[in-house]
């Protein structure tokens, strides 16, 4: 598995289209950010700390196809990046994060 933090707001407009495009960071680079298991705490850590209305994809990578590839990115480690749309029925688990926890110890909370 693999995961997607975002917005809540953007996990619920991708639910009724039925596919998520990314956030403005992922349109900036050309594909969708995504994490594996030993790298989705540390990217909370660096890109979502102090925010909140938060939600943690559970990616099944299976379902996602040639258009995943493992990249390196920081520190030079293999990260997962979409080239397309997310589907929604490539969501497994979708899990708000609760607002009074910084989202690093939610995630970690979440995976033990």
């Amino acid at each position: 598995m693999i995961y997607k933090l975002l917005a809540t707001t953007e996990w619920e407009d991708a639910r009724a289209a039925g596919h998520f495009t990314g956030t403005a960071m992922d349109h900036q680079d050309g594909f969708i950010h995504l994490s594996g298991p030993d790298q989705v705490v540390e990217t909370a850590r660096r890109v979502f700390t102090g925010v909140t209305g938060l939600t943690l994809l559970t990616v099944d990578e299976q379902r996602l196809g040639s258009e995943l590839r493992w990249e390196p990115s920081r520190h030079d480690q293999l990260f997962p990046h979409l080239y397309g749309p997310l589907p929604v029925s490539a969501v497994v688990d979708a899990r708000a994060l609760p607002a009074d926890v910084p989202a690093a110890d939610a995630i970690a909370a979440l995976l033990t």
